[in-house]
Parts: structure tokens; sequence; C-alpha cells
């Protein structure tokens, strides 16, 4: 099995208020022990024989699970093949069932929030952690995102009738996409307008730090 599917397959078994994980991987050809280091280098693996140790977080403490996936993926790449096992977990402190708001759900809710004849958007998502930066991008990609560099996040621009701009269904349907691939974060609607006509322009143009966007 390849190490991806079996970090996927480990990730699922964990508690769902997981804060760490220790994994190590025994690598089936012992040669190759030092390129899969140097591959998983991000995550500062430590070595003990000839197996990996390295930890993933979602307190910061490690790296993220989608940086992990990635790392995993190279030595995939590489037809490095061994065994990941999972060696110790901790859980959040006084964790309290909760349901997690998807991110699609976060967007019907935003919608909700606005007048009946709205037409223009101005929107953020603004990522949980910078490894989802990449993957988010890709599937998002639909909405012609912009990268906002002072936050991890994207600026979109959402048009319900005619214009520059994504349709909310568009919105949604990518957002279902992110929540499927596990991208956590926020959906904020910074900009809205009403009932606007576009005369010979593409929509409304706005302006934020001086700049339009």
């Amino acid at each position: 099995m390849r190490l991806v599917a079996q970090w996927r397959r480990i990730e699922s078994e964990l508690p769902s208020a997981w804060r760490d994980a220790r994994i190590s991987l025994t690598v089936d050809d012992p040669s190759k022990l030092p390129r899969a280091a140097a591959l998983l280098g991000p995550a500062n693996p430590g070595r003990s024989g000839d197996t990996l140790v390295l930890a993933a977080g979602r307190s910061g403490s490690g790296a993220g699970p989608e940086a992990v996936r990635r790392l995993l993926g190279r030595l995939d790449d590489e037809r490095v093949t061994g065994t990941l096992t999972l060696v110790a977990t901790s859980e959040q402190p006084d964790a309290a069932p909760a349901a997690v708001a998807t991110l699609a759900a976060a967007w019907e809710t935003a919608l909700a929030t606005l007048p009946a004849d709205w037409s223009d958007l101005l929107c953020d998502l603004e990522l949980v952690s910078t490894d989802y930066l990449q993957r988010a991008a890709l599937l998002l990609s639909p909405l012609n995102p912009t990268r906002d560099p002072a936050k991890v996040a994207f600026r979109f621009r959402v048009a319900r009738r005619f214009g520059y701009g994504a349709s909310p269904q568009m919105v949604r349907r990518c957002l279902e996409r992110a929540d499927e691939d596990g991208i956590r974060g926020r959906v904020t609607i910074l900009r809205a307008l009403s009932d606007t006509h576009n005369v010979a322009t593409q929509g409304p143009v706005w302006y934020l730090d001086g700049k339009p966007v």
C-alpha cells in the first residue's frame, strides 16, 4: 500500500478531537532511508535505527495533516516503500463534542444574511493553515481567486445575475469540493451591492487599501 494511502487510513482512525500524532516509517529498502529522511525534511523527522519518526499535528507542534500527505506523496513518487505505524496520539484538552460548520454550509449562512436584491459580492476564504493553500487554489480555480498577501486567504467575486464573478451556485460547489478534501477555514462576505446595472462594464470595482479589486 502506498504511503499516502496508509496515512489516510491512520488519519481516519484517529479520534475526532485528536491534536497531535507521532508516526513511524520503516522503509523496506534501508539503502533508501537517507533519501526518505531528506524528502521528509520539512517535517523534521527523527531517526531510530532504520526507522524514521515524525509528528503530525493540528496545534502547530508538528506538520499539518495535509503537509504530511504531500511529503509522503514525494516518497511514493520516488518509489520509496515502507510501513507507517501510529506510535502515539493526544487529544484536545477538554474537547467538547460540537458540530463544525462546513465551508459550504457557512456560505449558505452568509448568503442568508443578504438582502433579497443583492447582485454583486466580494468574498474572502481564510484558511486555518498554509498547508491548504496549494490545494485550495486548485479547487477554487473556477472562482478566479486572488491571494490576499496579508493573510492566509483568497478573495473572489460573485455575480448573481450577470457581470464579472462566479455564480453563487459555483461558489457552493467549489466549497463543497474543499470540504470533501478536508480543507478548513472561514468564508466572509467583505462587500455587497444590490440591484446593480452594468453599463459597458463587467461589473463594479471595489477599492481595498487604495487598490482596485
